[in-house]
Parts: C-alpha cells; sequence; structure tokens
C-alpha cells in the first residue's frame, strides 16, 4: 500500500499568498513571535508545513482570525484567487458599547474622564 505524501507549503508564504498580510516578512514576524496556531498547536517556526485541512487560529489587526486551509497556491494571486484559498471561520465581532460622548458643555470634569475610561474598549487591563 502506498500514501502519497500531503502536500505542503510553508506558513509564512501561505498567509502571504492568501493575502493575510502584506508582506511575507510581516507574517514571518507573527509566526515567529509564537502569534500562529496550527490545530490548535502553538507554532514558531515560519517553516512550519501547512496543508489542506489544516485550521490557523492568528491576530490580524485587532480581530483573531480563525481559517481552514482548502488549497496551496503557486503564486500571490489577485483577491478572488486568494479568497479561495481558505474558509473563514472566525467569530463575529461582538458589539463593543460606545464611549459616553462629550456634550461640549466646557471642560470634562474627573468624574466625566473615568466614566470615558471604563468605556474605552482599546483599554487591555
Amino acid at each position: 500500500m502506498t500514501t502519497e505524501p500531503r502536500a505542503t507549503m510553508r506558513a509564512d508564504k501561505w498567509l502571504w499568498h492568501a493575502r493575510f498580510f502584506k508582506t511575507r516578512g510581516l507574517a514571518t514576524k507573527v509566526i515567529a513571535g509564537g502569534h500562529l496556531r496550527v490545530n490548535s498547536g502553538k507554532v514558531d517556526k515560519p517553516a512550519t508545513a501547512i496543508g489542506a485541512g489544516d485550521v490557523l487560529t492568528f491576530p490580524q489587526g485587532s480581530r483573531i482570525r480563525v481559517v481552514r486551509v482548502l488549497a496551496l497556491s503557486e503564486r500571490r494571486g489577485p483577491a478572488p484567487e486568494a479568497q479561495a484559498l481558505y474558509q473563514d471561520m472566525s467569530p463575529e465581532k461582538a458589539d463593543v458599547p460606545k464611549a459616553p460622548a462629550f456634550e461640549g458643555k466646557g471642560r470634562p470634569t474627573g468624574k466625566d474622564r473615568r466614566n470615558a475610561r471604563l468605556y474605552d474598549p482599546t483599554r487591555l487591563d
């Protein structure tokens, strides 16, 4: 019984081909920083082999992306070609309450500033 080896590709190259990162260097930096998971296992080497069926989890901007690899590519093509390489399984963004708006009635008080800081969605306490 002969089994063909699974077709694989470097993780950094695939992320760049699928247009998740603008440059291959950025993809390499994210992976080397330990921010990529392949099938829920942490990966820190950009040369990690990935193939069809693998699930990748990584940060992109302010969101966490979860994608299933559907195909490998030979080149970094146009966006429609890149979107055919994966299935997006990312959770939908939750609605974050807006910070209370300042109504322009003079200088905000300390209480106003504290309340605005409590509702700041970019704050990571």
